[in-house]
């Protein structure tokens, strides 16, 4: 047996007396767990996205003091896309085969999620997607955080429809995947409930569109048939500031002509005087006027982070909590941060979210959620009017849409499929009609 030498037992003990006072063990021979930070910090998307960064850099700061995970100290490794959704392919790659991260944050629109798709499943990488989203998708490697359309879209429109006594629709959206393929379904929704053709309007504009006067004198000739009319926002990003600012400047008033958005929250609001949008109103699953003490508590320390007791929190804020501490459970669970094993281990997983519930991993990899309808308030918060009795299990796939109402997801042995038709008993069995 060979001997250590006392002045390495006593290099080795001040390493361990070094590490045990920062919280972390000595036996972390395999380095720091390194989480990869994928939103754009520029461009179109930076005025949503940079937050959800600096969320992230909290979340992992305040597990780090706490001891980390696994005795291991948490890395961030950040990137920036820059709105731009073939350069978000790239990035994910760089922070997977680069960067060896062992999880992904990341991403808001839905063009920029089909665009690191690919590229998750090739690597069997892990992303984990904050934000609300179309649907008509399931993938093994991806954990969708934020409401599908049953969970945000669909209590939208009843709400409106049963508590306003709405009646004709305009359907506004930035165009690409998230907008079009949540119109589809609503359009099929609406004339499910009875809705005429006539009564539907769809408009779709370009990421960072600007003038807004046109559009909105023809959504308000639209609402002027004595009709009760209400516009349906899933307009994206930036665009949402001269958007809400040409309502004012036009005099569309929340008591005629009602907004509903489903991508504003309290971030895109800090940026513009909302006096003239009081009353207009957003479905989330979240609002940070939510009166409970996770909620405080969430606050606090986002001030705290910050540095600014003006900060604002939102829902996509709220969905990054939620993801990374089911993430992190995930991990202790499995003992590891290999894939395979979290992707095992974080089905069925339940953590507490900032509304006094709790979120639980389901078989198709997007969670349960509670619906809440609130109201532009002249402080840019939202006063919730309307909510759920319990949370709603997202779906995966729509019932409202031939070639997706048959599908289920499930990833749990032995079925592990994303699309399973019931009607047809096997996987990938039907082609899934999802808007360009």
């Amino acid at each position: 047996m060979s001997r250590i030498p006392l002045s390495l037992v006593h290099a080795l003990s001040v390493t361990a007396l070094t590490l045990g006072s920062s919280g972390f063990a000595l036996a972390q021979d395999d380095g720091p767990i390194k989480v990869g930070i994928l939103h754009s910090l520029s461009g179109t998307m930076a005025i949503s996205e940079s937050t959800l960064k600096d969320t992230m850099l909290m979340l992992i700061e305040q597990q780090n003091e706490a001891g980390g995970l696994l005795g291991r100290e948490l890395e961030p490794v950040v990137v920036d896309p820059a709105s731009n959704w073939p350069l978000f392919a790239e990035k994910a790659r760089e922070l997977l085969a680069q960067e060896k991260v062992d999880v992904i944050f990341g991403n808001w629109t839905s063009v920029s999620r089909k665009s690191v798709l690919p590229v998750v499943e090739e690597l069997n990488g892990l992303l984990f997607y904050p934000v609300q989203y179309e649907g008509e998708e399931s993938s093994e490697n991806v954990f969708y955080t934020g409401a599908a359309p049953n969970q945000q879209a669909i209590p939208a429109v009843d709400y409106l429809m049963n508590e306003l006594g709405v009646e004709r629709w305009v359907l506004a959206g930035t165009d690409y995947v998230y907008p079009r393929t949540t119109n589809k379904i609503l359009q099929a929704y609406l004339k499910s409930h009875g809705v005429a053709e006539d009564d539907i309007m769809v408009n779709y504009t370009p990421f960072g569109h600007s003038d807004w006067q046109n559009i909105v004198a023809e959504i308000k000739q639209f609402g002027s048939t004595g009709k009760k009319t209400a516009v349906v926002s899933t307009i994206n990003g930036d665009a949402n500031v001269p958007f809400y600012r040409e309502l004012g400047n036009q005099g569309v008033d929340a008591a005629d002509i009602p907004v509903v958005a489903f991508s504003v929250g309290e971030q895109e609001l800090s940026g513009i005087d909302t006096a003239p949008l009081v009353g207009h109103l957003a479905a989330w699953n979240y609002f940070m006027s939510v009166d409970d003490d996770a909620n405080y508590d969430f606050i606090d320390a986002w001030y705290e982070f910050t540095g600014d007791d003006n900060a604002v929190t939102n829902d996509p804020m709220e969905a990054h909590y939620i993801g990374f501490n089911m993430w992190a459970e995930a991990v202790r669970k499995a003992g590891t941060t290999e894939p395979d094993a979290i992707k095992e281990a974080i089905i069925g997983v339940s953590v507490p979210n900032l509304s006094g519930g709790y979120a639980t991993m389901m078989p198709n990899h997007h969670i349960t959620k509670p619906v809440l309808i609130g109201e532009i308030q002249d402080d840019g918060q939202f006063s919730v009017v309307w909510q759920t009795p319990s949370s709603v299990a997202g779906d995966a796939w729509s019932d409202y849409l031939e070639g997706s109402k048959d599908l289920i997801s499930d990833w749990r042995k032995p079925l592990e499929c994303g699309n399973y038709n019931v009607v047809k008993g096997s996987c990938g069995g039907a082609e899934v009609a999802t808007a360009e």
